[in-house]
Parts: structure tokens; sequence; C-alpha cells
């Protein structure tokens, strides 16, 4: 009974330690570059996790502060983060704001041969 009792509680501790969610990346806008026929927004991804990331799409919409859709799509990615890396990700956004505009959207990832979709954010700052 007590070797029942020690396997059923190591199966438990492994068990929590092994369904932790995984830390999600991290977004901040590096700087906004005018392109014809819209302006290229880079935003570097970091990677908190311990292991090496698959970024695989990002659907994303700009949205002015008063909540105006400025711009939305959807863009494949292929690329991958090493843990505690960062890559730069250029997000086509069409039309511009004058004012703060937030980015938002949801982060396809492939982490540990598992797929994960993270809700991610990040404020742009109005061009000048």
């Amino acid at each position: 009974m007590v070797r029942f009792a020690c396997i059923l509680i190591l199966a438990v501790v492994a068990g929590s330690t092994g369904c932790r969610p995984a830390k999600g990346p991290e977004l901040r806008v590096l700087g906004v570059q005018e392109h014809n026929p819209h302006e290229v927004v880079f935003v570097q991804v970091t990677n908190p996790a311990s292991r090496s990331m698959r970024l695989t799409k990002l659907e994303y919409r700009f949205a002015s502060a008063g909540g105006t859709t400025v711009s939305e799509g959807e863009l494949q990615l292929y690329r991958d983060v090493p843990a505690g890396a960062a890559v730069v990700v250029e997000v086509p956004m069409d039309g511009g704001s004058a004012e703060a505009t937030t980015l938002r959207g949801e982060l396809t990832t492939e982490l540990d041969h598992l797929v994960r979709i993270f809700k991610v954010s990040a404020q742009i700052q109005p061009t000048r």
C-alpha cells in the first residue's frame, strides 16, 4: 500500500510539472516604415521559453485608440526562435494612423511538436 501511494505521488508530481502552460511569446514594436502601397511595422518577437519555438502564423488587427480597425490580415511565418532569443517580423499595415495604434492578434507556434496559439498585443506610437 505504501508503495502504491509513493507511485501515485510521483505520477501526480510528474504530471503537474509536465502540464505547466508555456509562457507566451512577447511582442514589441521596433518601428514603422512607409512602403508603397502600405506601411511595414517591424515587430520583435521574443521567445521566453526554455526551448526553441517555431512561428507559423500571425493573425492580426491594427486598431486606433478609439477601437476603429486600421488594417487586418494574416501572415504566414516560417521562423525558428531559439530559447531566450528574438526575431524581427515585418507586418504590413494598410493605411496609417496619426494616433496611437494597437496590434492585437493570435500567434500560432510549434513548441515541443505541439501547436499553440497565443494572444498577443503591442502598442504603436504615432509617426511624426
